[in-house]
């Protein structure tokens, strides 16, 4: 089938948020993921609504967001066009989950996912659609077993693509994650791909929902393992430290986040993804052998995780 079937996209992506916040919530074992459905208006460049779900001061998620939006609008904003400018001025219909999870103990990485699937219409014309999505992961103390089983299932979440997709799209999510004024990478990576249309709807709708359903694989057992861990004041504070670097990727470099305040989204439901709780500070670095330095040194590098 090559022609896009919307309703089954539709249908997916809010069966996928209603298994990931069942998973998640009973993982934290104390709180529940707070169901908000809105509807926005039609204005004068976005309709639509969504289904935010966000959960707060959980024993072991400080603040997780998990959001399904359906929006439309009569022209694609810069951050979905620029690199198709073609498709710039067409109207559009977007779907797509998003999440972020910040877990409360340090030893727990924070972990992101998102899918999403774009049509761009215009009038006498065959409409273009693709999919985007991946997910990545977050640590503030390095681990081995951590990173290796996230890339593992990374790796098995590519096969319905291509065999050779996994080191590609790696490669993307590395490529993309990265704070440029920084020069470091927000975290270990994962998997990442945009604009995907070839080889037909249902092959791409496919690997999108692969994608969907291994997230819950991939972090699961690495909050299981680590969310009893033992932490003190010193670890908390490296955590808030380094939460503000997620913070300034989101806000300067997401595409996502620039998409939804660019064409005028749901602002509670596009920030949710920020942390609670974050510090800064002037020109901090981390004392030579210590947990945190080794952060620096081992994990935010390129790393071929499976072969190393």
């Amino acid at each position: 089938m090559n022609q896009p079937d919307k309703e089954a996209v539709k249908s997916y992506l809010i069966e996928l948020q209603e298994r990931i916040c069942s998973a998640l919530a009973e993982v934290d074992g104390s709180a529940v993921f707070e169901r908000d459905v809105w509807q926005r208006e039609e204005g004068e460049n976005l309709g639509g609504g969504g289904i935010s779900r966000v959960l707060c001061e959980g024993a072991v998620i400080e603040q997780g967001g998990v959001n399904y939006s359906h929006v439309t609008g009569k022209s694609l904003p810069p951050s979905a066009s620029a690199h198709r400018p073609e498709l710039a001025g067409r109207r559009f219909e977007a779907m797509g989950l998003s999440l972020v999870i910040h877990p409360l103990n340090p030893y727990v990485p924070t972990s992101h996912a998102n899918v999403r699937f774009f049509i761009a219409e215009q009038q006498d014309e065959i409409p273009v659609w693709w999919f985007g999505g991946g997910f990545d992961l977050t640590p503030y103390y390095g681990n081995e077993e951590d990173c290796r089983h996230w890339h593992s299932v990374a790796r098995d979440a590519c096969a319905p693509l291509e065999p050779d997709a996994y080191p590609r799209l790696k490669q993307w999510c590395d490529d993309y994650f990265y704070l440029k004024h920084r020069n470091e990478p927000r975290g270990i990576g994962g998997l990442f791909f945009d604009d995907l249309n070839e080889k037909g709807f249902d092959k791409c709708f496919a690997f999108m929902k692969s994608v969907g359903d291994h997230y819950l694989p991939a972090y699961l057992p690495i909050v299981t393992r680590r969310k009893n861990q033992a932490y003190g004041e010193r670890q908390r504070d490296f955590q808030l430290y380094r939460r503000g670097r997620y913070v300034e990727f989101n806000l300067v470099y997401d595409r996502g986040t620039l998409f939804g305040l660019q064409s005028g989204g749901r602002t509670e439901s596009i920030l949710m993804s920020l942390p609670p709780l974050v510090k800064w500070r002037y020109a901090w670095r981390p004392d030579p052998g210590t947990e945190e330095a080794e952060l620096y040194e081992r994990y935010l590098k390129p790393r071929s995780w499976l072969s190393d």
